[in-house]
């Protein structure tokens, strides 16, 4: 009978100290609604942090480059530099290429998944209010008239990886820095294969 015990108290502790989001179902596209990370969450390994990097285009400085297959998204700078930032891009069947401008931006934008995404992952809310909780994060910056976006998130562990439907995230710190040195009206280049 002590041994019972000792058990389900171990297994109880066990449970009560697992992060909330090893515990929760994880969508498909990496969204966990309602869930908030911890600022500890949301530092990122070395490789995905945001840095200011070498890096060669003819673009005009405050242009955006986004690279799908290398998972960064590019501010250019000008003098041969760029602030590179990690991100998490669209699965596949879910990526894309195009020149685009940022039509609009909002501040902790509520999110209303859209029927495709509805049709695909019923276990979807219809719709959520901004805030710390929304898998579209503290920040949207909204390319052309797509459904698709930049935005914040609130799975930071989903940078470098391809698991959304399209839009491209970032950490909250980082699209709210984004955010605030991008004004609407921004060329953005989608691309899938590096500049040689």
């Amino acid at each position: 009978m002590t041994r019972l015990i000792f058990a389900l108290q171990l297994a109880l502790l066990t449970f009560l100290l697992t992060a909330p989001h090893a515990r929760a179902q994880i969508g498909s596209d990496g969204d966990q609604p309602g869930y908030e990370p911890s600022a500890s969450e949301e530092q990122l390994d070395p490789k995905w942090q945001r840095t200011v990097v070498f890096y060669r285009t003819p673009e005009a400085p405050g242009t955006i480059i986004i690279n799908t297959n290398e998972r960064f998204l590019y501010v250019v700078m000008g003098n041969g530099h760029a602030l590179r930032y990690g991100i998490g891009v669209g699965r596949d069947g879910f990526q894309w290429q195009g020149l685009l401008k940022i039509t609009n931006k909002k501040e902790w934008p509520d999110w209303t998944p859209p029927p495709e995404m509805i049709q695909r992952q019923p276990y979807l809310p219809r719709f959520m209010a901004g805030g710390p909780g929304n898998p579209l994060g503290a920040r949207a910056l909204y390319l052309g008239s797509t459904v698709y976006r930049i935005h914040g998130t609130n799975m930071p562990q989903t940078i470098g990886t391809a698991v959304s439907s399209g839009c491209f995230r970032l950490t909250n710190p980082d699209v709210t820095d984004l955010y605030d040195r991008i004004p609407v009206g921004t060329k953005v280049i989608v691309q899938q294969q590096p500049n040689i």
